[in-house]
């Protein structure tokens, strides 16, 4: 039997979200952005009526002001996107029991075999977006196919609303004219590489010797080969992983090269990591940052101290290593993460941890704790923003 696999994409998530409560922004361009009171940060999610401006994902929030003065502007919630996200996940659970979450925008479904309860499969998609919009209020695109390399891809074809079908017999003709660009997997910097091997698009990739690109681009390369030529038996796996690691990145909205910019914004990445394990009650040994440089050059550098999730051992820990590894290149990305979680009944051996790092003052560790417990509550009844960490952005 052919599977049948559909990948379902939330359009314009996030500021869709924000419609469902705010019904005034109908026709109206809106945004998500970090900072919309000192019109400061990046777009996170624009409607497509702002999209009709120019206004795109990443793009400063200056510029997005300067294409469009009136644009309508929301900070972002994650916790009501979470909720929404939910939402969405359990209406999909009723047609199939194998869901892959993809994102928080995002899942692949496995179909196969459902025609008798569902029709053929883009009657099924059909009912699955009309659903999702009329009880949910939300907007989506379906790409069908018997894989889901196809499925993703055929899910960015029609946008918003749009179900397109994309099986193995259509590649030639509605896949291989695309730019290599576009092929789900393929980041900017590999484009690039393909580009310098004369790889355009995707046919071009389907047609190269798989021998010759493994010799310059190893593992992945070979299986980008196969994924142009339309193959992926990777399963629907419904399987959720338990938590490895809790990170927060952000690409910065221009290059910075003073260590106290960096600070300030690794304070703020620190205390969404922080309060991410304690809402999932999770405390980890270790703590990496990265540091991807204008040139894109990225390093990642990690420490050992014991088992927390408080936001000020996260932050410190990430000072640190901020500190013995900052040069004055410019720095366009900054990320931390908090890693190395314990079981509840697993120890970890003072041998293991740097001396340095073993705390010593268990009285301001347990006021700490107690205060960030407090603020987690408060934020989860009044919002994130309500409390903000104590180290801010310089002013421009």
């Amino acid at each position: 039997m052919k599977r049948v696999i559909f990948l379902v994409d939330m359009n314009a998530f996030f500021i869709s979200c924000e419609k469902t409560r705010h019904p005034e922004i109908e026709g109206k361009p809106a945004a998500v952005a970090g900072d919309p009171v000192n019109r400061r940060g990046i777009i996170l999610a624009a409607n497509y009526e702002a999209r009709k401006y120019g206004i795109k994902t990443t793009m400063i929030l200056r510029e997005a002001f300067r294409l469009c003065p009136d644009l309508v502007i929301f900070p972002p919630d994650h916790k009501f996107y979470e909720k929404k996200s939910k939402e969405v996940m359990d209406l999909l659970s009723t047609y199939t029991p194998l869901i892959e979450q993809n994102s928080i925008d995002e899942a692949w479904l496995d179909m196969t075999g459902s025609e008798g309860l569902f029709g053929q499969p883009f009657e099924a998609a059909g009912n699955i977006m009309d659903r999702i919009k009329d009880e949910l209020n939300l907007w989506c695109s379906i790409g069908i196919s018997e894989n889901k390399f196809l499925a993703k891809m055929a899910s960015e074809m029609k946008k918003p609303l749009g179900i397109t079908e994309l099986w193995k017999k259509d590649i030639e003709e509605k896949l291989w004219s695309l730019p290599v660009s576009q092929m789900y997997g393929v980041g900017k910097q590999t484009a690039k590489k393909l580009n310098s091997m004369g790889i355009y698009t995707i046919k071009d990739l389907a047609l190269t010797n798989i021998e010759d690109i493994y010799k310059k681009l190893g593992k992945i390369g070979a299986e980008l080969v196969q994924l142009a030529n339309g193959n992926d038996d990777s399963p629907v796996n419904a399987t959720r992983e338990e938590v490895k690691s809790i990170g927060r990145s952000t690409t910065l909205a221009h290059d910075i090269t003073d260590i106290e910019d960096a600070k300030a914004i690794l304070m703020d990445l620190a205390d969404e990591v922080g309060m991410s394990a304690r809402k999932k009650g999770k405390k980890g040994n270790t703590v990496q940052i990265t540091i991807k440089y204008a040139n894109f050059n990225t390093i990642t550098r990690q420490m050992t101290l014991s088992p927390t999730c408080s936001i000020k051992d996260i932050f410190d820990a990430g000072v640190k290593l901020l500190e013995k590894n900052w040069t004055k290149e410019p720095v366009r990305l900054l990320g931390i993460s908090l890693s190395g979680f314990q079981n509840e009944n697993q120890q970890i051996s003072l041998f293991d941890l740097d001396e340095r790092e073993v705390k010593i003052d268990e009285k301001t560790d347990k006021k700490i704790d107690s205060l960030e417990e407090a603020i987690l509550k408060i934020r989860k009844k009044y919002g994130t923003d309500i409390i903000k960490p104590g180290i801010s952005h310089k002013k421009e």
